[in-house]
């Protein structure tokens, strides 16, 4: 257990975004509750979710595509040091130019989030029959709901898209979408 803590002090110290902990409890508490076996997870960082779905169970597997080739190198080493290499296969590469014949049981977005919609529509065919997409940042520290937080002009079109993201979301009848105001907002969606 060590070796997370070092993960997330990393992080925070090298100000790598990671998933926050109330967030992470409620991802964690719906793969206990729900026998989540395959994850995919777009947008790895250094590892740190990845190892936190990892070590809910041993038979619990996930694959994560990382875009940054020095965070692909520290996940690959975090999920190595964690002896966890059988359950997690780290992935370099845009998503995007990812294709799976897996069904996962979870589709984790937590990548570039003007990518969002891009990646619900892509992997939408993966998902196993009662597989849900969990999508994180999409409060975006409060900025989503309130732009006045940011005159960053980049921040502002990346909370308009995550906004885009919401609403497309909320108009599509394929998936039922609950928003949770947990961590930095959260939404599951599942198939009607």
């Amino acid at each position: 257990m060590d070796e997370i803590n070092q993960i997330k002090n990393f992080a925070n110290q090298t100000l790598v975004p990671i998933v926050k902990d109330d967030g992470l409890s409620f991802i964690l508490d719906y793969i206990k509750e729900n026998n989540v076996k395959l994850i995919l997870e777009i947008g790895t960082a250094i590892g740190y979710s990845s190892i936190k779905f990892a070590q809910v169970n041993p038979d619990v597997r996930v694959y994560t595509i990382e875009f940054d080739i020095d965070r692909y190198q520290q996940a690959v080493k975090n999920v190595n040091d964690c002896n966890l290499g059988e359950q997690i296969t780290v992935f370099l590469g845009d998503a995007m130019a990812f294709d799976f014949d897996d069904k996962f049981d979870m589709i984790f977005i937590d990548g570039p989030k003007a990518q969002y919609i891009n990646f619900f529509e892509k992997f939408k065919n993966n998902l196993s029959p009662n597989g849900v997409f969990i999508s994180d940042n999409l409060s975006f520290h409060g900025m989503v709901e309130d732009l006045s937080l940011t005159h960053n002009y980049s921040t502002i079109k990346l909370v308009k898209k995550i906004r885009k993201y919401i609403e497309f979301l909320k108009q599509n009848t394929e998936f039922e979408t609950t928003f949770y105001s947990i961590g930095d907002g959260v939404s599951v969606s599942k198939k009607t």
